[in-house]
């Protein structure tokens, strides 16, 4: 026979403490092409290989976000494309009695290192189911890239001002 406790176990959300928890981690798209097959396969030549990264989220509810970390890999042989992948990783997340101010950086930064390693799992792996050496994508400064994009936007917002204030008549 096994005790139980009579206590009620506390939901995040009821807990005064903040919380942070993965609802999901989920594959959302995942697409690969082979425009220039078969005959590209018969080039011996290394490809070179383009790969971009980028990151959205989503409001659902009250405190719950969706992150989908989007990567377009494209391999190409002189100008030929050899195979071109698009993924999109997605996770469900939850924050609560977390500062407002704490909760973008969170979304910018933690969520999508949660996330990529599925990426780049799923990447390498549909990489090597159509034939090709797996490419295994290099780590990412997540926190480096939400700091250079929190810059991009005061600049541009100061850039804004200015001609705002420019335009108007003295």
């Amino acid at each position: 026979m096994t005790e139980q406790s009579s206590a009620p176990q506390e939901s995040i959300e009821q807990s005064k403490e903040p919380g942070f928890r993965i609802q999901r981690i989920y594959l959302k798209d995942l697409s690969l092409e082979q425009p220039n097959a078969p005959q590209i396969l018969l080039v011996a030549s290394e490809p070179q290989v383009q790969v971009e990264i980028d990151i959205s989220v989503a409001p659902l509810s009250e405190g719950i976000f969706e992150v989908a970390l989007s990567s377009t890999v494209t391999a190409k042989v002189d100008t030929k494309v050899l195979f071109l992948v698009e993924a999109k990783q997605a996770g469900i997340f939850e924050f609560s009695n977390i500062p407002v101010e704490q909760i973008d950086p969170m979304l910018g930064i933690a969520c999508p290192t949660i996330l990529y390693p599925y990426l780049r799992s799923n990447i390498a792996d549909i990489i090597s189911r159509a034939g090709f050496q797996p490419i295994h994508l290099n780590e990412i400064n997540f926190h480096g890239m939400y700091e250079h994009r929190l810059m991009q936007a005061q600049q541009e917002a100061a850039a804004k001002e200015g001609a705002a204030t420019e335009s108007k008549p003295h």
